[in-house]
């Protein structure tokens, strides 16, 4: 069966089971890997052979593809505030970096698995390549809830993990960032821990060792927001073509964390309505529109969008307002119509039933595979077009590649000229993933691998394989 009858066949696929076709590749059973369709990093991997067939990229790519080229496990000591000692769990995974060093987020959870690093770690690979960024894919984790724990803790154990990896990292091997439960704060004491024992490099070349770093330590402007910046230069781009103009268009939100607070002002200011949000803490909804000014700055006060009321103070205009929202059930938000849908949480959690509840034109995946391999069959059954996450969420790693260079050439750029860049970046992605679509009749994430991996295989061409 071609790639192109194997795409088709997905689509059509029931939706009660995982297709029959998922997980088919030999290089699966070449490599000894277990074929578990709810292995997310599985799930990563089998997007990724599937584009390389459309391609025909040679096997020996795709069987080095296939697995990460070093997965680092760690266990250290940290003091508690009780005097008592607790051993914590770290990952590194390495994936590849024929494009460059490697470059990923470091996620502080108490689910952090190892598994679940690899398809993040992969996905980097494929994110750097698609925005044509000179950087290769990692991850890393370290199992530990960060909100259970107080913050002269957190930066041991934030100190404790860098040194714990310090040899397989720096600044132009592999620069850590922020990710779900890590901040500017976190890679602040990242920063300074690896100055401080890295005696091999400058104090002040080791500043690049991660990125996403407070100001005052080499930040750049822009990095707060860049990944929900990304996210709504895509939309801007891709929307009118599919019949969805940004003004007037309809948004529901999962997930209102940094990327989601700043995508949901971001796509207001360009005249749409975000009218249905949902975190961990409850949903709420208002069809008129919801102030996300003012939501936003209620999430920071209480620490989730529950208990947002029907009417608030516009911070931008200084008017009351009625722009609250009413709370709503978990399915009443997911079935709130709208033109785009954005998932800005946890991985998988678009599964069947909320692929099958949800009312919309268009998921833009603000997270990290959010949507399971199941789920993204019946929404395209249902003709909802995917737009992928390794393409929506890649402002955040475009931006730390500025910050990258201007900490290389001590300078700092103002805010006018990071944007600018990080939309170049977004809307170059955006065409080539839309060109790719229409080159191989696929569907979006397809095609954004389709894209990625074009750039891979023609530096694995001109390299070749050492010796």
């Amino acid at each position: 069966m071609s790639a192109t009858e194997m795409a088709k066949a997905s689509i059509a696929a029931p939706t009660n089971r995982q297709s029959e076709d998922f997980l088919t590749s030999s290089v699966f059973d070449e490599l000894g890997m277990q074929r578990d369709p709810n292995n997310l990093y599985l799930q990563v991997i089998d997007s990724v052979l599937r584009a390389a067939e459309y391609l025909e990229i040679p096997h020996h790519l795709q069987l080095i593809l296939a697995q990460p080229k070093n997965e680092i496990m760690v266990h250290f000591p940290v003091r508690m505030n009780d005097g008592e000692y607790r051993l914590f769990k770290g990952y590194r995974v390495q994936h590849n970096n024929i494009l460059g060093p490697y470059k990923g987020g470091v996620r502080f959870h108490p689910d952090v698995h190892l598994d679940d690093v690899k398809a993040l770690s992969a996905l980097m690979t494929m994110k750097c390549s698609l925005v044509r960024v000179p950087y290769g894919g990692a991850k890393g984790g370290c199992k530990v809830d960060p909100r259970a724990i107080d913050r002269d803790e957190l930066m041991r154990v934030s100190r404790r993990f860098i040194a714990a990896i310090s040899n397989v990292i720096g600044p132009d091997i592999d620069i850590p960032a922020p990710d779900v439960g890590t901040n500017a704060q976190t890679m602040a004491w990242f920063a300074d821990t690896y100055m401080n024992i890295s005696g091999s490099v400058s104090r002040q070349d080791a500043l690049r060792v991660v990125t996403g770093k407070p100001l005052e330590m080499g930040g750049s402007l822009g990095r707060e927001k860049a990944t929900g910046q990304g996210v709504v230069d895509v939309l801007v781009e891709l929307l009118p073509d599919m019949g969805i103009p940004i003004e007037g268009a309809t948004v529901s939100l999962l997930g209102f964390g940094n990327v989601g607070s700043w995508m949901a002002r971001l796509i207001a200011d360009k005249g749409a309505k975000v009218v249905a949000v949902m975190d961990h803490t409850g949903a709420i909804r208002n069809d008129e529109g919801i102030d996300v000014v003012s939501l936003a700055e209620h999430v920071e006060e209480t620490g989730g969008v529950a208990g947002f009321g029907a009417s608030h103070g516009d911070t931008r205009t200084g008017r009351h307002t009625q722009a609250g929202a009413d709370a709503v059930s978990e399915e009443e938000f997911y079935r709130t119509p709208v033109d785009v849908f954005v998932p800005a949480a946890l991985e998988q959690m678009i599964d069947e039933e909320k692929a099958g509840w949800l009312e919309c034109k268009v998921v833009a995946e603000a997270a990290n595979a959010p949507t399971t391999p199941v789920g993204e069959r019946l929404l395209q059954k249902r003709g909802i077009e995917v737009l992928p996450a390794i393409l929506c969420n890649s402002g955040g790693v475009t931006v730390s590649y500025l910050e990258w260079v201007q900490n290389k050439q001590s300078v700092q750029w103002d805010l006018e000229r990071v944007d600018s860049t990080l939309n170049k970046h977004m809307v170059l992605a955006a065409r080539r993933t839309q060109l790719a679509q229409h080159r191989f009749e696929c569907d979006m994430r397809t095609a954004a691998y389709i894209a990625a991996l074009e750039q891979i295989a023609k530096v694995y061409a001109l390299r070749g394989i050492f010796p």
